[in-house]
C-alpha cells in the first residue's frame, strides 16, 4: 500500500481525516498513520483539547512533539471523513475524562463513517458509550474495560467490524496502516481482513509484556529537571490537602479557597510554563 501511494496511487484523494489526540499520545501511533494517509491524498487535522503542540511519548519517555490543527470547540465532526485515535498510556486516559472529546466522538459515530484505534485508543470509544456488541482489539491491558463496556475483546494484530478497525499496538502498524487507508477510502477490507465470527472475548493475559517489562527496568535515572519538577507537584498538592483541612486561620476572607490552594496553582503553572 505504501509503495504504490510513493508511486502515484492516492486513495484518500480529496477525504478528511480527524487525528484525536492530546499531551501523551504513543509517537508511532500518531506520526506513522499520519504521514501515510498524508501520503495517499488526504488532509489530516490533529484536534486536541488545547492549541499549539501536544507531547508525543515513547512509551514512558518524552518525545517530539506534533501540532494542533483545531480544538475541540473549532472542529465539526461532520467535516471529517475518518476518525484516528492513537494510544499511549496518558493520551487516551486524558481524552476520556474530557466531556468535549467524548461528545465530539459520540457525534462522530452518529454519521455511521468509519473509525479508527489502536493500544489504549478504545478507551475513549469506551468512555463514550460506543462499544456495547462491538468486536475489536487493544493494547491487552484494556481487555477487561472494554467487555465491561459491551465488547467482546480479541487478541489479534487487526479486528475489522464494519466501520471499526483496531489494533492492539506499535507492533501492529503495518496491518493497520495498511487496513485504515482502505476503510478511509471507501474500499472493501474483504479478504485481506475479514470480519470475526467469534463470539466470546479471548482469555485474560497471563502476564504483562516482557519487552515493556524490561524496558521499564533499564530505562535511565530520571534527570534532576524532572526530579525538581515531580518535587514541585508533590509539595503543591500536600499544599493543597494541607490548605483543605480544619485550620480556619488559613482561609482568604470572602471567597472560601485557602492561600495553600492558590499556592499550589501557582506553583505548578510556574513548573509548567518552565518547560
Amino acid at each position: 500500500m505504501l509503495s504504490e501511494m510513493l508511486h502515484g496511487n492516492r486513495p484518500l484523494a480529496g477525504r478528511r481525516i480527524a487525528v484525536l489526540a492530546v499531551d501523551g499520545f504513543e509517537l508511532v501511533e500518531l506520526v506513522v498513520p499520519a504521514t501515510a494517509m498524508r501520503l495517499a491524498g488526504a488532509t489530516v487535522d490533529v484536534i486536541s483539547i488545547h492549541p499549539g503542540h501536544i507531547r508525543g511519548m515513547n512509551l514512558h519517555e518524552p518525545a517530539s512533539r506534533v501540532g494542533v490543527d483545531l480544538t475541540l470547540d473549532q472542529a465539526n465532526p461532520n467535516d471529517y471523513d475518518g476518525l484516528l485515535i492513537p494510544g499511549g498510556f496518558v493520551n487516551p486516559d486524558l481524552l476520556r475524562q474530557s466531556a468535549a472529546a467524548r461528545a465530539f466522538v459520540r457525534s462522530y459515530a452518529g454519521t455511521g463513517k468509519p473509525i479508527a484505534s489502536l493500544c489504549h485508543g478504545p478507551w475513549v470509544l469506551a468512555s463514550a458509550g460506543l462499544l456495547q456488541g462491538r468486536q475489536l482489539t487493544s493494547w491487552p491491558g484494556l481487555r477487561d474495560d472494554l467487555i465491561n463496556a459491551g465488547a467482546t475483546w480479541l487478541n489479534e494484530p487487526l479486528v475489522h467490524d464494519g466501520n471499526l478497525v483496531t489494533s492492539r499496538g506499535p507492533q501492529d502498524l503495518r496491518p493497520f496502516v495498511t487496513a485504515i487507508i482502505r476503510l478511509f477510502a471507501g474500499q472493501d477490507l474483504e479478504p485481506e481482513f475479514p470480519s470475526s465470527r467469534a463470539t466470546e472475548s479471548a482469555p485474560q493475559p497471563q502476564e504483562p509484556p516482557r519487552l515493556v517489562v524490561d524496558v521499564m527496568r533499564w530505562m535511565p535515572k530520571p534527570s534532576v529537571r524532572t526530579v525538581l519538577g515531580v518535587a514541585v507537584v508533590a509539595a503543591g498538592i500536600a499544599l493543597y490537602r494541607r490548605g483543605h483541612g480544619t485550620s480556619s486561620s488559613i482561609r482568604s476572607p470572602g471567597n472560601g479557597h485557602s492561600r495553600r490552594s492558590r499556592l499550589f496553582g501557582d506553583a505548578v503553572t510556574s513548573h509548567m510554563s518552565s518547560t
